[in-house]
């Protein structure tokens, strides 16, 4: 199957990567020229802009930062629906606002185009090995059309979740979970370190009850070590949170929480930090206390 992949930032490269290793034919745009360039190297045909990549095939992924970005792919001047056939299916994986997907997915329906949102989970290290977590919103007749061949080539598990949007509610859900636990891990150790214990045992201790997770598999490593090298940036993690709590705004839905957590990755970023991975809220931590998390902190 030829597809088209459009988006080829830290998530959509091994995603791509993957497609290919399936055995699909892509044709692969990006407005990074070293991205595209590495996926040609793969064995992906290049291309100019989104329109080219729709005019090619039947089955279009889009993989891009955020709403305006998607927007602008899709419905932009040389974008998607310029080039499209009627009776494609335009598979989003970005994870963008739920209104946006819906707004985005009535102009696709003009073209005679089949849109389904689908955000993903798992961040790059899940991207690479091909077992992310996708969660989809559309006709669900298109999303079993696309879950097999497609979708389950990137990820462990495709659940659909209900009509378009669906997808990016449930991604919302997600990104609010991960984040209140990324801060309340970093807030554990914290204290764990200001009353003289060591956090890497705590950790150790810990991980296997009930507090264990994967957030705290996969982040509390990063914070011993001091190592924010991104797998999922701080501020791809405040755009999610923005669009979660617009979206909570609008529904009547209380997130207190999660504007607590807002807050802290804005102090993050004014400080400098925005491009860290989002375990670097352990210096949020830091800045408060004085003391670090790391191994080996400065004061010891």
């Amino acid at each position: 199957m030829k597809i088209g992949f459009i988006g080829l930032g830290i998530m959509g490269k091994p995603m791509a990567m993957n497609l290919i290793k399936a055995g699909h034919s892509l044709i692969a745009y990006d407005i990074v020229r070293e991205n595209i360039e590495y996926i040609a190297s793969a064995g992906a045909e290049p291309a100019d802009c989104s329109k080219t990549v729709a005019e090619n095939c039947m089955t279009i992924i889009t993989m891009l930062p955020n709403s305006p970005h998607v927007k602008e792919a899709v419905c932009g001047v040389n974008g998607v629906l310029d080039g499209v056939k009627p009776g494609a299916v335009l598979i989003d994986m970005s994870s963008i606002a739920p209104l946006a997907s819906k707004e985005i997915a009535k102009e696709c329906a003009k073209k005679g185009v089949s849109m389904i949102d689908a955000p993903v989970s798992g961040g790059e290290p899940k991207a690479i090995d091909g077992t992310l977590s996708i969660m989809a919103g559309g006709d669900k007749a298109v999303f079993e059309s696309v879950k097999d061949e497609i979708l389950l080539k990137m990820g462990a598990s495709a659940v659909h979740c209900g009509e378009i949007g669906s997808g990016n509610t449930t991604k919302l859900a997600n990104q609010v979970i991960v984040a209140l636990n990324i801060a309340a891990i970093a807030e554990a150790f914290t204290l764990a370190r200001k009353a003289g214990v060591d956090p890497e045992l705590v950790f150790e201790a810990i991980k296997g009850g009930l507090a264990g997770s994967n957030a705290m598999g996969a982040k509390a490593p990063m914070m011993l070590e001091g190592n924010y090298k991104p797998g999922f940036r701080i501020n791809l993690h405040i755009k999610d949170l923005a669009n979660a709590l617009d979206t909570a705004h609008s529904v009547g839905s209380p997130l207190p929480l999660t504007a607590s957590v807002m807050e802290m990755m804005q102090t993050i970023r004014s400080d400098g930090f925005e491009q860290d991975d989002h375990s670097a809220l352990a210096r949020f931590y830091e800045k408060l206390s004085g003391t670090g998390i790391m191994r080996r902190c400065d004061n010891e």
